[in-house]
């Protein structure tokens, strides 16, 4: 298997805000050398408890933010991000056809009936009827709204995802089937999909592999069903019984 994404060594840190102005500014460790892979149509599920640095590690990735060291690789063009809330990342004053189409106005030549007709195809394949290009946000459920998400995400045509938390502003019912959808897409695209939750349940529905973050640091990583049958870390048993896994 090919490798979609190598990301090696990669260590980030920011300055810890002061309480005075006379206070020195020290820098807090966020990442602190970080290493892996995600291979061409893998799913790989990033765990770990809030203020680990997922998130942060997500920015690197997208270049949102630049390591103090090491090294990312990227071999797709355009990655994307599909955010943990629907309602804060759709523009509520445009209707989805604008919001779908606007990385086609800024990064390509197509005009408007191509641009209106790739528009259409992203959100069918996000499980949408193209009745719902009129609409704005507002006029939309949380679930459409994500579907939506995804349908921007694809606009662009990338080989990599990254999910943050994209099911946990959701209802169960509406969990499965966005989790369902990423897996249809997976498949029917070749996508590869850096998919991030603290939900280690959810995260063992869809990926092929697991990293688990402890305060900046990888403390394990593996096939899923080894890593959650047989965790060789202390903190990676205690995520797993806190989330009523059995290991």
């Amino acid at each position: 298997m090919n490798n979609i994404l190598e990301v090696k060594d990669v260590k980030v840190s920011f300055p810890e805000e002061r309480r005075t102005i006379f206070d020195k500014r020290k820098r807090i460790d966020v990442l602190k050398g970080v290493s892996f892979n995600i291979g061409e149509g893998e799913i790989v599920g990033l765990v770990g408890e809030s203020g680990c640095g997922k998130s942060t590690l997500a920015k690197v990735i997208l270049g949102l933010i630049k390591p103090d060291s090491g090294e990312i690789i990227h071999r797709s063009r355009h990655p994307q991000m599909i955010f943990q809330d629907p309602y804060s990342s759709l523009n509520p004053s445009k209707t989805v056809d604008f919001i779908l189409e606007e990385p086609l106005r800024n990064l390509t030549d197509l005009n408007k009936e191509e641009r209106l007709i790739r528009a259409k195809e992203r959100l069918i394949q996000a499980g949408l009827d193209d009745k719902y290009l009129y609409r704005k946000p507002s006029e939309l459920s949380g679930g459409q709204r994500q579907r939506v998400c995804i349908a921007e995400s694809l606009m662009m045509d990338p080989k990599l995802l990254i999910a943050d938390e994209p099911v946990s502003a959701l209802d169960v019912t509406i969990q499965a089937q966005i989790l369902k959808l990423l897996d249809d897409l997976q498949e029917s695209l070749g996508l590869s999909i850096l998919f991030i939750s603290h939900d280690l349940r959810v995260v063992y529905q869809l990926c092929d592999r697991v990293i688990v973050l402890r305060d900046g640091v990888i403390a394990e990583q593996g096939d899923i069903d080894e890593v959650y049958r047989h965790p060789k870390h202390e903190y990676t048993k205690e995520l797993l019984e806190a989330s009523g896994i059995v290991s």
